[in-house]
């Protein structure tokens, strides 16, 4: 019986330092895939990291859960089991992060395209030579786009409010600051900022315009939000307006 356990105990060892190379490969490939788009690596292949990050993170998981089984039956709860545990957990983090992206493709429609005004979008001018290699054109897709937007996300329209053209000019150039997005042009007289948004891990480029014209003795804002590659936005440009839009209400509520 002894003898057994033994055997049991050494197994789990072994197949926990087997979970430990796992978790630290998926790890790696999940962590590192953003800034390797950063430097150069193709968008696919970078997506490819993602994706073996997940297969390994999976095994990595199923590694733990098994080790762990076999180092418990072997009343062995020392380093190994420890290991076992912190790799599971690594590991798991390495296959939500894809998975959650997966997951989320599904949920939203497969454009790049956002704006609160799907009858005459915002258009967008000094971000045009900016966009000159970009895949995706800044030009709007026309209704297709629009139903798919409408459906998807029915919260985003153009917002009114009880301020003039001059005084939400300000508060939108300054919520656009306070974003951190990097300001193209801000025409005043036009009622129109222009400006990219940077994401932080892969470091893809979104440009943004926002109009601002006015309205029944106040102002109405339009945003459109345009990823420069990738078919989906995995949602990005709907939740960066709803943000800023979020972010302007309570900045003139003030």
């Amino acid at each position: 019986m002894v003898k057994r356990e033994s055997n049991i105990g050494r197994v789990g060892t072994g197949l926990a330092g087997v979970t430990v190379l796992l978790a630290l490969g998926a790890g790696s490939l999940t962590l590192l895939s953003g800034p390797a788009y950063r430097l150069g690596l193709a968008l696919g292949s970078a997506f490819g990291m993602l994706r073996w990050g997940a297969y390994l993170g999976l095994a990595g998981i199923v590694g733990a859960v098994l080790a762990g089984g076999l180092l418990l039956a072997a009343g062995r709860r020392g380093t190994p089991l420890v290991a076992a545990c912190v790799a599971g957990l690594v590991a798991a983090a390495a296959f939500a992060v894809p998975y959650s992206w997966t997951k989320q493709v599904e949920r939203v429609p497969p454009i790049h395209d956002i704006t609160t005004d799907i009858e005459e979008p915002p258009a967008f001018q000094a971000v045009l030579p900016l966009r000159a290699d970009a895949p995706n054109t800044a030009e709007y897709g026309g209704p297709e786009v629009a139903a798919q937007q409408r459906s998807a996300y029915p919260d985003l329209r153009p917002i009114d409010l009880p301020v003039n053209p001059e005084t939400a000019f300000v508060a939108a150039r300054e919520v656009a600051l306070s974003r951190g997005w990097e300001i193209v042009a801000a025409a005043a007289q036009e009622g129109r900022i222009e400006a990219t948004d940077t994401t932080f891990w892969f470091g893809f480029q979104d440009d943004v315009v926002v109009r601002i014209r006015p309205r029944d003795g106040g102002s109405r804002v339009d945003i459109r939000s345009v990823s420069r590659v990738g078919r989906s936005d995995v949602g990005a440009n709907a939740a960066r307006i709803r943000s800023f839009r979020d972010a302007l209400l309570q900045r003139l509520s003030r």
